[in-house]
Order: structure tokens, then sequence, then C-alpha cells
């Protein structure tokens, strides 16, 4: 492959200072420890009480394509993720596609956590707007990413401590209210309360918890910035996967226990009831604080991954060079696509809860599915196939069970969220026709010097 860096941006890398612990850590904050209560009330309305089921499907789903990510960034330890592996299996132009379907959702990550900031802190202090929160909080996580990736983990690191503090405080609270309780169904919680029968409401609640798991694909995008991204990535996604599933199946659990039935005064704060049954204004108050700071934490690490995606697409001239594919001489990150996603962060001053949530796993299921299937043509059918016995195994079953389970997560997706990311997609496509002369010349790649 032919470079395509302008000569002008001279030899320009990113950082690598990043080892397995500050990695687990960014998936961790990305995800949120507490985001099993960002869609609690959507999601157990929506699958009659099955919430831990919900999630536990989600989970293994999750794991098969987790492997998939660890297996590329093993033989491409590069920035951009699904963009960069699905660029290097099937070309530049499926690539193109594939990152800016994976835009969609990591532009709107950083949005869901300005919008749930904006509504806790709303709550807990309803005489001032949520856009005034909304606004400082986007200020704030602008300035810190700029900075570098090292304030990023440093202040990552406080909030997941915080978190799990309060984690352990909302456990000890929630026994200590079970224990008076006369009966309990330690069933309930697994099977619902039936309003919402079958499996289908079960895979509806499973397809837009998709977004709980979008941490684990986030550490691929710090690969640059890792000393040992082929050892240290791959597991850092497997655990980030592993602790956070376990970690939001048992909140799940133990909320449904404390707060039986799906029915909440507000659905997209019910986590608010739930922290008041269990422990009073005091664990409400808590849990506002821990949870916006988690929010916070995850604007962080969510605005660094999606601003290195766009990097990447600039570096290889899909996006202006000039303005996406270069570096700050100063603080050697990416100034202007930080920028965008801070403009484009904004629009959750009018956006809604559910809308986004659904958007979100629209995006991830395509970067996954992308991902599934650039393993396979990678390692099967590549320059150097392997089709071994084990070969196949690692390259080709597992790969394909996880595309067969993020396609049948696709089934359960609403058909508002398809129609608008599949107008998403479209434009995308509209755009790399022009960019290509309708289709008449290829993109240019870029020369991916530790790809392979």
């Amino acid at each position: 492959m032919t470079s395509t860096h302008d000569s002008s941006l001279g030899d320009q890398r990113l950082r690598r200072v990043l080892g397995l612990p500050a990695l687990v850590f960014f998936g961790l904050v990305y995800m949120v420890p507490l985001t099993v209560f960002t869609t609690y009330g959507i999601v157990t309305e929506t699958t009659g009480g099955r919430t831990v089921s919900a999630y536990l499907i989600t989970l293994v789903a999750i794991l098969f394509t987790a492997l998939s990510y660890g297996v590329m960034v093993r033989r491409y330890p590069i920035a951009g993720s699904a963009y960069s592996y699905t660029n290097l299996a099937f070309g530049p132009n499926v690539g193109f596609l594939a990152g800016w379907s994976l835009l969609l959702d990591y532009l709107f990550i950083p949005m869901i956590n300005y919008l749930l900031i904006g509504l806790f802190l709303n709550i807990a202090f309803p005489h001032i707007p949520s856009w005034v929160f909304i606004v400082a909080s986007i200020s704030l996580v602008t300035a810190l990413n700029v900075i570098g990736i090292q304030s990023v983990t440093k202040v990552s690191n406080l909030i997941v401590g915080a978190q799990f503090l309060f984690i352990l405080v909302f456990v000890v609270l929630s026994w200590r209210s079970l224990s008076g309780a006369p009966v309990l169904d330690l069933w309930a919680p697994l099977l619902g309360d039936g309003s919402q029968p079958g499996f289908g409401a079960l895979m509806a609640g499973a397809a837009i918890l998709c977004l709980s798991f979008l941490g684990f694909d986030a550490v691929s995008t710090l690969a640059e910035e890792t000393r040992d991204a082929r050892r240290d990535v791959p597991l850092a996604i497997l655990l980030t996967t592993l602790v956070a599933g376990v970690l939001f199946a048992l909140l799940s659990y133990i909320s449904q226990l404390v707060l039986p039935g799906t029915h909440f005064e507000n659905t997209d704060a019910a986590a608010t009831e739930v922290m008041i049954k269990a422990g009073g204004q005091f664990l409400a108050n808590f849990f506002t604080a821990a949870y916006v700071a988690g929010n916070l934490g995850s604007a962080l690490a969510s605005q660094a991954a999606v601003s290195r995606i766009i990097y990447s697409m600039g570096r290889d001239r899909l996006l202006p060079v000039r303005w996406f594919g270069s570096l700050s001489p100063r603080y050697g990150t990416p100034v202007t696509p930080i920028v965008l996603v801070s403009l484009v962060s904004l629009m959750a001053i009018v956006f809604d809860l559910a809308t986004l949530a659904s958007l979100i796993s629209f995006g991830a299921l395509v970067a996954f599915s992308a991902v599934n299937l650039a393993v396979i043509r990678t390692h099967l059918f590549g320059e150097q196939p392997q089709r071994d016995a084990k070969a196949l195994l690692h390259y080709g079953l597992v790969p394909l069970i996880g595309l067969g389970l993020t396609l049948w997560l696709w089934t359960s997706l609403s058909g508002l969220t398809l129609v608008i990311g599949l107008c998403w997609f479209a434009v995308g496509l509209i755009y790399l026709a022009v960019l290509t002369a309708g289709f008449r010349r290829p993109v240019r790649q870029v020369d991916f010097s530790e790809a392979g």
C-alpha cells in the first residue's frame, strides 16, 4: 500500500504511554460501571422485568465479537478500531462504510452521557436548566481531551474508583433492605413478571443493551498509544467485557429484588426510585453524584475514542486531511476531531434517551458485524491463508458465531432505529461516491506501518 500522509504533517505519532491496567480502566470508565442504570427502566419495561436475562444474552453475544476484536488488534495494533480492520481486510471503500457506521454510535455515546448528566443534575437542582449542565460538562471534557490521553486516564481511574465505592455501598444497603423482606422470589429478576412474555421482548431488550458494552471496542482505538499493543489490548478487551458484563447482571439482579415490577414514575430515571427504596435519600444523592461522575468519565473516554477514529479517517484522506488528519504539535492530540465531537454533542439538548440508545446500538452492531467478517477474510482468505483445524476454529467458527448473534440482535431493533440508521448509511455511501468520482477511482490508502 502507498502512504498518503501529507508531507507537511511530518512523522506524527500518537504517544505510547499506556499499559494493561490503564486500558482496562479506560474500557470500564467508557462503559461506566453504573451504566446498567442508564437504560434500566427502558429495558425492564421492554422485557417485562427480565433485564438480567437480557444482559446475559448480550454478554454471550458480545464475548464472541470481543474475541474477534482481539484477533484483529493482535494482527493490526493501530488506531481506528472497526474502520481500520475492515479497511485492511476488504479495502478502503468497505472500510470507509464501516467507519462511517461506527461514527454513528461513537458520536452519540458522548451525547448520551451529556444528556444523562443534564437529566440527573436537573432532578437534583430543578431550578437550573439541564442545558446549563450539558454545556458545562462538554467544555470540561473537551479541555481535558485536548491536553492529552494521560489526563483522560488519570481522571478515569478516579471515577472508576468512586463508582466501585458506590457499588459497595449500594450492595450493603440493598442487602440490609432485603433482609427485612418476608419473602424473596430469587427467580423473578430472571423470569420477569409476565407483562412482556416471549423471547422477542427479551431480544429487544438485549439489542438495546449493546450500548452498555461499547467500551470493549473503544479499548482498541488506543492501540497506537499502548506500549505492547499486541499483548495488552486483546487481553484488556476480554477482561473489560467479562468484568462489565458480570457487574451489569449483578446490579440489575439486585435492583429488581429491591424494587420488583416493571412500572416507574419516570422510566428514564428509574434508578432513582431503586436507590430510594434501597437506601433512602442518602443513597439517591450518592448515586446521583457517582452516576454523574461516571457519565463525565465516559464522555472523556468516548470523546477520546471517536476523535481517534476521525483522526484515522482523516489520516487516510477519507476526510479532509488538513483538518482531521493532523495532531496538535503541543499536545500530540487530534484537536479538530475533538472539537467536532463537542459540537455534535450539543444536540444532547434536544434528543431523548430512548432514541439515542437505539441509534447507538445500530452503529455498534454494524461495526461488530464488520469486524467478525474481517477476521474471516484476513485469516482464512488473506494473502497467507490459514486453514488448519485450529485456524478454522479461531478464525472461522468463533467469528461466525459472533456474526450470527450480532445479526440476531439486529433483527430486534425498532423500525425507527433501522430507518434512521440506514439513512445515515446512505449518506455515507453518497459521500463515498463523491469521494471516488462515482466509484471510478479507489480511495487512497495509508501505509499502516505496524499492520501485519
